[in-house]
């Protein structure tokens, strides 16, 4: 399981020991809400099994603005890092192996992974990587049309068209079920 993290962030192998007996493994069924929207962050995940997605209420309507799968770590970063109140919620689509580290424990590691230029580099492209998922998204809204966003998620992750509810997949889009149910009969209906 951590062997991904280990393959990313280059610890030396017994520091890599030391911070893997710092995570808890707690296993989650579907539809468990990890963090509340306006609830302070005190705990981050890395996601064994499953998939998890970030959502925020709009005037009483849900939208999904991100998924997380397998080999994945999240947390309402701003929340988590700075103790304010998170912007979002987090819940389990599917049942989920996480594996849970608390705020005072990550803070150590990272005051270490900040003392090592490789690591702290190592680990400022992982946060941007995050945070360019974000602008993508983001841009997408401006720039593409709910098809060509819909194409792209296929292409770019297919797990999460076969894996995430169409209700989800639609709020991520930023459209209706009934439109997403438009789009994909009009990509079949062309591809004959």
């Amino acid at each position: 399981m951590f062997e991904h993290l280990q393959n990313r962030f280059s610890f030396p192998k017994d520091t890599w020991g030391k911070y893997r007996k710092n995570f808890t493994r707690i296993e989650v069924p579907a539809k468990t809400i990890l963090l509340t929207e306006g609830e302070i962050s005190l705990n981050a995940y890395f996601i064994e099994k499953g998939i998890v997605r970030a959502w925020y209420n709009n005037d009483g309507k849900d939208i999904t603005f991100q998924f997380f799968m397998e080999n994945t770590m999240f947390s309402s970063l701003e929340s988590f890092r700075k103790g304010l109140p998170s912007m979002v919620s987090f819940e389990s689509i599917e049942p989920c192996i996480l594996w849970q580290i608390d705020k005072p424990t990550a803070n150590k590691i990272l005051e270490e992974v900040y003392e090592d230029p490789k690591l702290r580099s190592e680990f400022m492209d992982s946060v941007f990587e995050r945070v360019f998922d974000y602008m993508k998204h983001f841009f997408s809204f401006i720039k593409e049309s709910p098809q060509e966003r819909y194409l792209n998620l296929c292409k770019e992750k297919p797990d999460i068209i076969k894996r995430v509810p169409q209700h989800y997949i639609a709020s991520y889009l930023g459209i209706t079920t009934v439109h997403l149910s438009r789009i994909k009969s009009k990509i079949l209906k062309d591809r004959l």
